[in-house]
């Protein structure tokens, strides 16, 4: 395993990426879907369970790795903290998995008062629990990609941003470059 801490804030990018894709396939008005479906939901419950177990392994092989760099204690720790947002997330899908499927089951009782009462506090329970799957999935995201920025050395993080720049950045003047001075530009006024 290339534990370098470029590596290692890749690692940590392409998680939050992971996140971030798990979150636009929610159900409703920020995902792609717009109504709950149980298929959908079940399946990204089990997405969910296998992020977890990847979160895990991350954590188990950088902790299990012999000779452990300095960055590594806030690789662990930071891949340690997105299991508990991915199990929120987890969880509150469970949530909306249980409430479609009592919409299911109570679908033949029509418009009766009762069942259309309960009916409708399943969809806000659904409604809650899907922004709580938003909200858990987006900090975890956040998180990560934070995490990533302090792993790399500064040098790297300035090089990259370098490329990233739509303008070019001049490279700091090294000790033996001779410095120019500018002339100070005037201003003039008219009247």
């Amino acid at each position: 395993m290339n534990n370098t801490p470029i590596a290692d804030a890749l690692a940590l990018r392409a998680t939050a990426s992971v996140f971030d894709a798990q979150r636009r396939k929610l159900p409703g008005p920020g995902g792609l879907h717009r109504s709950p479906d149980s298929v959908a939901v079940a399946k990204q419950i089990s997405e969910l369970g296998q992020l977890i177990t990847d979160l895990g392994d991350e954590v188990l092989f950088r902790a299990a790795a012999q000779g452990q760099e300095a960055h590594a204690a806030r690789v662990i720790t930071s891949f340690a903290a997105a299991v508990r947002p991915a199990g929120e997330a987890a969880s509150a899908l469970g949530a909306v998995a249980h409430q479609l499927s009592f919409l299911h089951q109570t679908e033949h009782l029509g418009n009766q008062p009762d069942a259309r009462d309960a009916r409708e506090a399943a969809a806000r329970v659904m409604d809650d629990a899907l922004g709580a799957a938003d909200t858990a999935l987006r900090e975890a995201a956040d998180s990560l990609r934070a995490a990533s920025a302090t792993v790399t050395p500064p040098a790297v993080r300035l090089q990259a941003a370098r490329h990233r720049s739509t303008t070019a950045t001049p490279a700091p003047p090294s000790a033996d470059a001779p410095a120019i001075a500018l002339a100070p530009a005037r201003t003039t006024r008219s009247r």
